[in-house]
């Protein structure tokens, strides 16, 4: 199997916040994203004066992270997407050209659903939280 992040899920540029899975067990993904001020200059415009990505793309990056590795694992088949979060809070903002890393726990999965939570770390600091629940979108 081709584990590229492109190959693992839907998302592709400007929208694919993951460049790589570092480790993973069934329980455990680790996985990182450095957000580029060139490469990433749609999301400039949140805030422009402040340099900060925002807070809803690191979410967004860390259930990217977790779906990429559960597919690589062969957990679950199909084309799945959010439909829930829960217990999101931010600690920091994060500055673009700084590596994110995330480490998603998988809560439960199954054929129709699968229930993640994850924090996102800068330099081994917590920046942000969630907990997310992806459904299956086909049959």
């Amino acid at each position: 199997m081709d584990n590229t992040i492109e190959s693992l899920i839907p998302h592709r540029f400007p929208f694919l916040f993951v460049d790589e899975i570092l480790t993973a067990t069934p329980e455990e993904i680790i996985g990182s994203k450095t957000f580029r001020r060139g490469a990433d200059e749609m999301l400039c415009g949140s805030f422009p004066d402040s340099g900060f990505i925002p807070g809803m793309i690191l979410i967004e990056s860390m259930a990217q992270c977790g779906g990429a590795r559960i597919k690589q694992l062969g957990l679950a088949y199909g084309f799945f997407g959010l439909v829930s979060l829960d217990k999101v809070r931010f600690f920091k903002g994060v500055s673009y050209e700084t590596e994110v890393k995330y480490v998603i726990k998988n809560i439960r999965i199954s054929v129709r659903l699968i229930k993640q939570e994850g924090v996102a770390y800068v330099m081994n600091e917590p920046v942000a939280e969630a907990s997310w629940i992806c459904a299956k979108l086909n049959t």
